[in-house]
């Protein structure tokens, strides 16, 4: 059953995210999941000891994450206030991907995504932006089969350069039936790159669909 988090920019979201922990490791079972990333990416920083269920899970999937991303990191920080547009991107990242068990493992566009797609897209044109915001996009990338040349797929991937696009850490996720899929995070500037645009006219077209078949947002967030 899904479970729904908003406000975790406050300190009233984080009280409910606590008391949902409570004899919790994870948010869905016993084990590490993509529901514990999604989470994640919208606690803008580690819960203080006020809240000892929440803190304490957010050093067990920091613990996960660093293991995936072995980078050195140079330091980011983000602001306490949440942009008025937070509430549709973290919709969108909440409903992706729900049913990974499908056989069809890069099945069509369903209704849903299209859906979450529109609010997305309505968030952005109804926001008046005094200054350009940033977003923090978690994107996958699928091949086309097993014998695609992964190490080819993720450098077509960072060969789009645009202004407003950086590029940041990336690893190989296996999928099934021999298929591993490229996730990369990604950092743009709103107001200058469209995902749907990247997607659509940069990352499935020639020659990059070469080696990619499809890509899916996983999670969405501004900072």
């Amino acid at each position: 059953m899904a479970v729904t988090f908003s406000d975790l920019h406050t300190e009233e979201g984080i009280k409910s995210l606590d008391q949902f922990l409570s004899g919790k490791t994870y948010i869905s079972g016993d084990l590490f999941t993509k529901d514990d990333i999604k989470v994640y990416a919208a606690v803008l920083e580690k819960p203080g000891d006020s809240f000892p269920n929440a803190s304490k899970w957010y050093d067990v999937v920091s613990s996960h994450v660093a293991s995936s991303f072995p980078g050195k990191a140079e330091g980011v920080r983000f602001s306490a206030v949440a942009a008025p547009a937070a509430a549709a991107p973290a919709k969108a990242a909440a409903t992706a991907e729900e049913d990974d068990d499908d056989l069809d493992l890069f099945g069509d566009e369903t209704e849903e995504d299209k859906k979450v797609a529109e609010e997305r897209e309505a968030a952005k044109k109804s926001t008046k932006k005094k200054e350009s915001g940033k977003s923090s996009v978690l994107l996958d990338v699928k091949p086309w089969d097993d014998e695609t040349d992964m190490k080819k797929l993720e450098e077509a991937v960072r060969s789009v350069e645009m202004p407003g696009l950086l590029w940041g850490a990336s690893k190989l996720v296996p999928v099934g039936y021999g298929i591993k899929k490229l996730q990369i995070m990604m950092t743009i500037v709103d107001d200058l790159v469209s995902v749907d645009t990247l997607v659509e006219e940069q990352l499935t077209v020639e020659p990059r669909n070469e080696y990619i078949q499809s890509c899916d947002i996983v999670a969405f967030n501004k900072i």
